[in-house]
Order: structure tokens, then sequence, then C-alpha cells
């Protein structure tokens, strides 16, 4: 694959607190996701994605509204969700949703499809949590086939009724929207995104990325199995970047404890406590650190893997807007530049 390598930013519109440390209100969060993308297409940033989550501590429910509001005001930037839950979601409305998405943004649109990792849009829509594969398998299949834009004859299980013949509009003025499969390390969802021919978004959000190495050797077999054309590969994994490794670590700490912290507790997992994000800062997947730092460890990871497209989440809980924005200043400022250069030494 001799694809140029892109760089994306993704956030989940995670609550943020204020100068004052009080939380930002929801509304104030969603303009701020706003100005940090338009931010990110000034800086060159090839692609920005939003995710979907319908809980307290994020303010994005509707990704694509946001992104269509962002489409208005940015020229070059590919602009997605990181993810679309299509298991609690209609393959129809996804489609018709991102073709109008594609259409205000000039054929800028991108889904990234996912199951979730936070389930609370199962009861909120009326579906069963024991349908949480056979859920996402199914509209995966409708939506496949809408994604080709010609006549669909579709029934499932699960969905009522049948499509016979049916166009669904509008319809898209490159005959495509560029759709992704996130995965977290089910070797099956890794095949699943080869049988339908999607790129593969890895979501690589602890541990050593070379982990991951037998995915993408797994997704480019399954690919050639199938005499497909090789397809991008993706890593989303989280970070902060600040003028220094100790400033950025010192920043991003206290709002990075106390997100994994929060989310432990529902998890049953234990409390974290700074040696573990010490050393997910040193050898796991957070990219925290300065531009330099942050650099080298990216250009290590799209070395290992092979991958297209590096994705960093840099929203993280809690975390200002004004930190967010330096963050984003110094990725597209210094990193890209620099994990250019590095690879290209190769």
């Amino acid at each position: 694959m001799t694809a140029p390598l892109e760089f994306a930013l993704d956030t989940f519109g995670d609550v943020t607190v204020g100068a004052d440390g009080g939380r930002v209100s929801y509304a104030q969060v969603i303009r701020d996701v706003v100005e940090q993308a338009v931010l990110a297409d000034r800086l060159g940033v090839d692609a920005f994605g939003i995710g979907e989550h319908h809980r307290e501590d994020f303010a994005v429910t509707s990704p694509e509204i946001v992104l269509a509001a962002i489409a208005a005001r940015t020229e070059r930037i590919r602009l997605g969700t990181a993810v679309t839950v299509l298991s609690s979601d209609d393959p129809v409305r996804v489609f018709e949703r991102f073709a109008t998405l594609d259409a205000v943004s000039r054929g800028r649109a991108e889904i990234i499809l996912g199951r979730g990792s936070f389930t609370e849009s199962f009861p909120l829509f009326g579906y069963d949590l024991s349908q949480y594969n056979e859920l996402f398998e199914e509209k995966l299949d409708l939506l496949a086939q809408l994604l080709d834009e010609g006549p669909v004859t579709w029934q499932g299980r699960l969905r009522p009724g049948q499509l016979t013949d049916q166009h669904v509009y509008p319809k898209t003025e490159s005959g495509r929207i560029r759709t992704w499969i996130g995965v977290g390390g089910s070797p099956e969802s890794v095949v699943r995104a080869a049988a339908y021919k999607m790129p593969l978004m890895l979501a690589i959000i602890g541990g050593r990325p070379d982990r991951f190495a037998p995915y993408v050797d797994l997704y480019h077999r399954a690919l050639a199995q199938l005499e497909a054309e090789p397809l991008p590969v993706g890593v989303h994994s989280p970070g902060h970047l600040a003028e220094t490794d100790a400033e950025a670590r010192e920043e991003l700490w206290p709002h990075y404890r106390r997100m994994i912290d929060r989310i432990g507790r529902e998890r049953g997992w234990p409390p974290t406590n700074r040696s573990r994000f010490e050393a997910e800062a040193d050898q796991g997947s957070l990219y925290v650190g300065s531009p330099e730092t942050v650099a080298k460890k990216i250009a290590d990871t799209v070395r290992t893997l092979g991958v297209q497209r590096f994705e960093l989440k840099y929203s993280a809980g809690t975390l200002p807007h004004d930190k967010l924005t330096t963050s984003i200043r110094l990725y597209g400022e210094q990193v890209i530049p620099r994990v250019r250069e590095l690879l290209a030494t190769d």
C-alpha cells in the first residue's frame, strides 16, 4: 500500500471545565468542538471525527449535525464520526444523514461504524442488549448495500418490513461515502471489515501498539483471499500535546484520572494511578508529550503496523478548551511535518 499517510483528529465532545473549574455547558462544548475543527482545517489536518454518546459526560449525541456546522466553515478537511453506533441506529437514516452531510461538505463526509463501547443508546432507543452482536451484523449488511447507491432488495430478522428495489436519497456526487469499520481487537470484526471491503480503523486505547500487528496482517490476508483491492488501515489512539513532556503530562493527568476512574467505577475496574499513566505514556498507546516525543511515537506506530491513517483523540474528559486548542495547534504545526520527515528517512 503506497497511499499517503493521513493525519486525523477526533473528539467525543467531552464535557470540559472552564477557567473557574466549573463544568462548561453542553451548548458551549459543542460550539467549542466546531472551533476546534475549524482550527484543524486551517492547520492542514486531513480529517476530523466526532463520537456519538448518550450520557452525561459527553455533549454530542448527533455528530452529523455538528459536522454539518463544521462543513459550513471549513474548506478541505474530511468530516466523519468516531464512531456511529450502528447497532442502535437505522441504516437507512444513517445513509440519508451522511449523504446530506456529503452534499453540504462538497464530498468530504466519512463514516466510521462501530458497536460502541458504551451501551446507553440501546435502552434509550428501545433495543435489547442481548442482541448486541446480531443487531450490528444485520444493520451492517443493509448499510453495505445502501452504500452502493443502487436499488436495494433486503429483508432482515430484527428490522421490520422488507425493502424491494428501494432507492434511498439523496445520492452522492461521487457515488459512494467512504465508510470504515472500527475494531477494538476482535479477529472476527477484522475479517468482517475485509468481507464488506471497508477500510479498517483500529481503536488502540491501551497497551503496546505492536499487539495489533496480527490484526493488520489478518485484514490484508483476508482481502487478498477475497481478491479485493488493498484498503487503508487506520489507528485511533488518545493523546495530548504541550511544549514539553512534563507540561503535557501534568496537564493531562488529573483529567485523565477522573475520566478513567469514572468509567472504571461503571465497569468494575480498579482506580488508576500515576505509575500506570506514566507506563502508558512511555510504552503504551497514550501519545502525550512534546511535539518531538509524540511525533517519534506516531512514526514508530506507523512503521510497526504499516497504517495509512493516524487519528489522535485529542479530547480527554474535562481537559479545558484552551489546552485542547494548543494540542491541536502543535499537532498540525509541528507533529505532522515531523512525522513525515521521520518516515521519509526510512
